[in-house]
């Protein structure tokens, strides 16, 4: 049954404004798809795509996370979490680096080997 106003109005659903939303985010993917096969300067095409991620994400954590109707403070805690996990994650790719994965020399294996025997 749907909500109705005093004046005997229907109220919007809130199911409608979910599917917008949802519809929304679906062009603004193909965009992005369609984006990266355009002949398109490689720095217009980064920017770009990283912009329009960055928004569909705060519309997914702002609507179906339902954070625009949260108190502050858990919009707070929520971007505190986000950025200790974006952190983590720039240190780990760092830390596991190309410098890493380099072979190692034939000198650096048989200093490897003789620390074995």
């Amino acid at each position: 049954m749907s909500a109705l106003t005093a004046a005997g109005h229907h109220e919007p659903s809130k199911f409608h404004f979910y599917i917008q939303v949802a519809m929304i985010l679906s062009v603004v993917t193909g965009i992005e798809v369609v984006l990266v096969y355009l002949p398109l300067p490689k720095w217009f095409v980064v920017t770009s795509l990283l912009t329009l991620s960055a928004g569909k994400f705060m519309a997914v954590i702002f609507y179906f996370m339902h954070l625009r109707w949260d108190k502050v403070f858990c919009t707070i805690l929520f971007f505190i979490g986000l950025v200790l996990a974006g952190g983590t994650m720039w240190a780990l790719l760092h830390l596991f680096a190309a410098d890493a994965s380099k072979p190692l020399t034939a000198a650096a294996l048989e200093m490897a080997r003789l620390a074995v025997a």
